[in-house]
């Protein structure tokens, strides 16, 4: 597949670095924006701007499956995508920071406006990271929430603390629910999935699926009892602060929301109906003090720069706030907040890269969510009405997966080594990245 990404900036980097050894990748940018990371990768540079028509000639366009405009800049992206559309049949995503370009050009795909002038997909990654944020909050001390079968199977991590019932214990002999699995351990940064004997450590960080009443049950058992978020401050109003609290308003929490700037408060206060709203700087100690942001249930920085975020997240914990989640513009410190004490660190990125390698898939074979910055993925594999049916424990798996879930029409199974797979299920799988394509080939040829 012919791929063109106009953008040589990090997520540019990221989508091609993901897709460059099975793909022919061409990467379109002013000289000046590359780089030296995109040196390292076999992809060919285009030097200009990719709203000019001879670039995109010059660049191989009228060949092209793929184009992905990924610049800093909207109406660069927009623009590049639009004219694309005229010179060609390739598929087309564009990536925008503001909400009104991703309304109005989703509508130009509607039936009453149908045109062959039209983007394919419209990627607004603050909508992503603020998806993402909210269903991590709103799971008291979890690290990672995923949801599965319209919300009837989910994916949660934790991390075992020192005086848990956990520590040194033996997967086989750990009393979990019925209807949850343990399908993966992180452990000193390093993503593996365990077997039953597997000895559970303090740190470790888990992960469980299974069905969600089974995972509250867990949840409740090993990780917190009775404990559900109630109040969360919000440091920085932009477009992912405001769109978060006004998510958050919608489940009845109560909000506080500090912003400095004066005229963006005064928006905030017009737009959100309960939250309280307070014009300040999240690095101001006296301020955190005066505002008691230590008892929030979770505090979340979501400012758009990262060492700002860092501090005001840094100065949160050590006043004793429960659990931060903070906003990274830049996945390479996501490792480092961590390091530094950090509980959760996020980046729009990974979101937005999962959605792009599901746009492009070549079958139904999809990414459902990413864990440990892309260490690990969930997919979902649809079987063939003509699939043999078999036990699981007989598939003979090619690497280490684990089947979390098999959703069968209306009914979703968390199963074990005994439960028949059969045709038309769809398997969601938890694998590493690196077994995720002999994992997907396997399936493919089934």
């Amino acid at each position: 597949m012919k791929i063109i990404i106009f953008g040589a900036n990090e997520i540019g980097f990221m989508i091609a670095n993901e897709f460059y050894t099975d793909n022919d990748i061409t990467v379109i940018d002013e000289e000046q924006n590359k780089s030296d990371s995109f040196n390292k990768l076999d992809v060919s540079f285009v030097s200009g701007n990719a709203s000019s028509v001879e670039v995109l000639k010059q660049s191989g366009i009228k060949n092209t499956d793929v184009f992905i405009a990924c610049t800093n800049s909207d109406e660069l992206n927009i623009v590049a995508c639009l004219t694309v559309k005229k010179l060609s049949k390739a598929k087309t995503i564009c990536f925008v920071r503001k909400e009104e370009y991703k309304s109005s050009l989703s509508i130009t795909k509607d039936a009453e406006y149908s045109s062959d002038f039209y983007i394919d997909n419209v990627i607004w990654p603050e909508d992503l990271l603020t998806q993402e944020i909210f269903r991590i909050i709103t799971v008291a001390k979890a690290l990672d929430v995923e949801y599965f079968a319209d919300g009837r199977a989910r994916l949660l991590e934790y991390k075992i603390p020192k005086h848990s019932p956990l520590v040194n214990s033996v997967v086989k002999n750990c009393d979990f629910p019925k209807d949850t699995l343990i399908v993966g351990i992180t452990r000193e940064g390093e993503l593996f999935i365990p077997t039953g004997e597997t000895i559970l450590k303090e740190n470790d960080k888990v992960i469980f699926m299974g069905l969600s009443h089974s995972l509250n049950i867990l949840a409740g058992k090993f990780f917190h009892e009775k404990e559900f978020v109630k109040y969360v401050t919000i440091i920085g109003g932009g477009s992912v602060g405001l769109k978060l609290a006004k998510t958050l308003e919608d489940i009845k929490l109560k909000l506080k929301i500090i912003e400095k700037d004066e005229e963006r408060c005064e928006y905030l206060s017009r737009e959100l109906s309960n939250a309280l709203v307070i014009k300040g700087d999240g690095t101001d100690l006296e301020l955190l003090n005066e505002e008691d942001i230590s008892s929030s249930d979770v505090v979340v920085s979501v400012t758009n720069n990262d060492e700002k975020n860092l501090l005001c997240s840094l100065l949160v914990k050590h006043l004793g706030a429960k659990r931060v989640v903070t906003r990274v513009t830049k996945n390479t410190n996501i490792s480092l907040f961590e390091q530094v004490g950090i509980d959760i660190a996020i980046s729009s990125k990974t979101a937005s890269l999962n959605e792009i390698k599901n746009n492009i898939r070549k079958n139904k074979i999809g990414i459902l969510a990413t864990v440990e910055q892309g260490q690990g993925e969930v997919l979902v594999i649809p079987l063939p009405k003509e699939y043999e049916t078999k036990k699981l424990m007989d598939l003979k798996l090619p690497a280490k997966a684990v089947i979390g879930v098999i959703q069968r029409r209306n009914r979703i199974i968390i199963p074990n080594g005994t439960t028949l797979v059969c045709g038309e299920d769809n398997l969601i799988i938890f694998t590493t990245s690196i077994n995720a394509s002999a994992i997907k080939k396997f399936f493919e040829e089934v």
